[in-house]
């Protein structure tokens, strides 16, 4: 049976069902997640953000889909490419719109192309290859390395960046986690976490229902204020915040901190069966190491107590690596469309993966975990 490709504008056209199916269990890239960011304003036409997502039907079967999007700047993506539409327009081009594959504000790796098998996964290629043609360029962001190889494979240029991760080796308890590292990173994080008891300061965690409408508006306070005091405007609100409790409540932790009765921090962080992403923090109050406490002592215990497989700190932060967290390579796949630029880009990302390479390899020499003595 022949399939056929549309694009949609609304994700309200698209049963959720259908789309969670093939969508898995990551709570990124489920309909309730995507279909909030929208209709809350977050990621909608006025702020740069044109749905244009692919579906693939055989038969009326929903059996592939492919999160697009016509982007009007490079804001909320995390893979960095403003020196080359700084390049198109010294040259007089127009490098936005450009075409995006990924899930806005959300620098997490997963499948990109949601596709019930390989020929459903070929057509959606070819049809973001048919669509790009409209456009400057086509981005497939944080795509899962099998995505990335197939999209190689279609003429797309790879790019590699690096991100923090703690991986659970099956341990029991915080304490035991400590034990595996080093005497002088063990001590420094001891350290810390007394540092914020001392300070009078209780930490909370809560999921689903536990986190309530109060909760939420204090957290949202603490998001926007972490994000001004960077100069920078906040991509999510209270209505996305709220919506997200409402509709994925079973995947969400709050990290709540508190002192004398009132909260003065919040860390949020979404899960899975197996994985915990770290994602937004905020504080009103400045307490030394609450940061770290909140971020990633919490949610390195969680991840313990639930059994999970990998806790994920998010983008960028080499002080991650002290903390246990170890540097993973993560993917981005390009296509050019002009020849020119797409040779020039080619060349820069080979020179960029090969530094990339050469980090990661200086990373590892300072790994935070105990070295057993040679037998």
């Amino acid at each position: 049976m022949t399939p056929s490709l549309r694009v949609v504008d609304d994700l309200a056209r698209v049963d959720p069902a259908a789309w969670n199916a093939l969508a898995g269990g990551q709570p990124f890239l489920r309909h309730e997640f995507l279909h909030a960011l929208h209709e809350t304003g977050c990621a909608s036409p006025r702020k740069g953000w044109l749905p244009q997502f692919l579906i693939l039907e055989r038969g009326g079967e929903l059996v592939g889909a492919m999160p697009l999007y016509a982007k009007g700047h490079s804001y909320g993506e995390y893979v960095f490419d403003w020196a080359w539409a700084d390049a198109y327009q010294r040259h007089g081009l127009d490098y936005y719109p450009k075409l995006l594959g990924a899930i806005p504000f959300t620098p997490v790796s997963g499948p990109r192309l949601l596709a019930s098998d390989a020929a459903a996964l070929e057509a959606l290629v070819a049809g973001a290859k048919a669509l790009a043609r409209d456009y400057s360029s086509l981005h497939v962001l944080f795509p899962t390395e099998r995505e990335a190889r197939a999209l190689e494979q279609a003429g797309f240029m790879l790019r590699r960046s690096v991100q923090f991760h703690w991986t659970n080796a099956g341990y029991g308890t915080f304490d035991a986690f400590l034990g595996a590292l080093s005497h002088d990173k063990r001590k420094k994080i001891k350290q810390e976490r007394r540092k914020v008891r001392e300070a009078g300061v209780t930490l909370r965690r809560l999921v689903g229902a536990a986190i309530t409408g109060e909760h939420w508006k204090f957290f949202t306070r603490c998001y926007t204020a972490t994000y001004r005091a960077h100069h920078s405007s906040p991509y999510l609100n209270l209505a996305f915040f709220e919506r997200l409790g409402a509709a994925l409540g079973e995947h969400v932790l709050l990290v709540l901190a508190e002192r004398d009765g009132r909260p003065i921090a919040a860390a949020l962080d979404l899960f899975d069966h197996e994985r915990l992403w770290g994602r937004y923090w905020g504080a009103v109050e400045h307490v030394p190491a609450l940061h770290f406490e909140a971020c990633y002592y919490q949610a390195i215990e969680f991840a313990i107590e639930r059994g999970l497989r990998v806790f994920e700190g998010g983008a960028q932060g080499e002080h991650k690596l002290a903390r246990g967290l170890m540097p993973v390579q993560t993917w981005s796949a390009h296509r050019i469309g002009n020849p020119g630029f797409a040779e020039a880009i080619g060349r820069f990302l080979e020179r960029e993966s090969d530094g990339i390479g050469r980090y990661v390899d200086e990373l590892a020499e300072h790994e935070p975990f105990r070295r057993e003595d040679p037998v």
